[in-house]
């Protein structure tokens, strides 16, 4: 049997509603806290927002749309912005990204109330559309948008680029997103099901993964990026560490039989799931973190050389 430290990876154990801190701010770069992406009268501006941090002395930088972990229902986008200013201190724009949560009476009796699949990623799909519109008053190119995420944010930002009808419905398309960047998360339902209920039980994974997606084979392969690999063609840099290892080499190894060449994979095997969040945004020099900088470098088109 798996340890309950291998399977409930997308609990990151890191305090909650911690705000942005203005001290923080920096001549590198302009941030904008908690700018309401969806705005229609029963919107949820609470949760949907999201904080933008736009190097200076940039010119149209590209833009990576960043979704954090939090098992889909505690996903807080103010957790993300030391990732999101170390990021943009090296010339490159970062959204962090909020959306409606499920409940998680698995974690908390009290976390009762939510959402379920396919809202999170309407939500992703909004707060890109939102961006892409207003890319000339903040500054940032709209034709080297990335998008990335951490842990269930990983799940979102492989699915958006994937599953093409999110983008669809906002007017866009996912051609339109140069790279994606999915970080130490879970890309198939069916096989994060069998995991959590083989080291959980059934009732825990019947409790967490309904709560988030529904229970039915329909349901786990409608949410699953695995689904859509056919449709894939958006470059990629997936990367895991120690306890999303098995969830991520399936991913990969779904991508080779599909003879898929525009993807890159690092597995971290010396962290686990929250060394490697750490690392990526507290640490003064982190060799991931770098990778995901250089990708966004590599990939994005020079309007200077076309």
């Amino acid at each position: 049997m798996r340890s309950p430290s291998t399977l409930l990876l997308f609990i990151l154990l890191v305090p909650a509603g911690t705000a942005v801190s203005q001290s923080q701010k920096s001549k590198k770069y302009t941030e904008l806290d908690r700018i309401a992406y969806y705005t229609v009268a029963d919107a949820d501006t609470s949760r949907q927002r999201l904080n933008l941090v736009i190097p200076k002395k940039v010119q149209q930088p590209p833009l990576l749309i960043w979704v954090g972990g939090g098992a889909w229902s505690y996903v807080n986008p103010d957790m993300e912005m030391d990732l999101a200013r170390k990021i943009a201190a090296s010339g490159i724009a970062v959204a962090s990204v909020g959306h409606r949560l499920s409940p998680a009476t698995w974690k908390d009796s009290a976390l009762n109330v939510g959402i379920k699949h396919p809202e999170h990623i309407k939500d992703l799909a909004r707060a890109m559309a939102f961006l892409y519109t207003r890319a000339e008053q903040y500054g940032f190119d709209r034709d080297n948008i990335f998008v990335g995420g951490y842990s269930s944010g990983a799940h979102l930002a492989a699915l958006l680029v994937m599953d093409n009808r999110y983008l669809k419905q906002q007017g866009l398309s996912k051609d339109m997103v140069r790279g994606v960047i999915p970080v130490a998360g879970m890309y198939d339902v069916q096989h994060y099901y069998q995991v959590l209920a083989e080291g959980n039980g059934h009732a825990f994974a019947d409790n967490h993964i309904g709560s988030v997606f529904g229970l039915t084979p329909a349901a786990f392969q409608d949410a699953s990026p695995t689904t859509y690999l056919d449709s894939l063609a958006t470059p990629m840099l997936l990367i895991s560490e120690t306890n999303t290892f098995k969830y991520t080499r399936l991913f990969e190894d779904r991508l080779r039989a599909k003879e898929y060449k525009k993807f890159e994979v690092v597995h971290v095997h010396r962290l686990t799931h929250g060394q490697l969040w750490k690392d990526l945004s507290y640490a003064d020099k982190s060799i991931y973190r770098d990778l995901m900088i250089d990708f966004v470098r590599r990939v994005s088109i020079d309007p200077v050389r076309q």
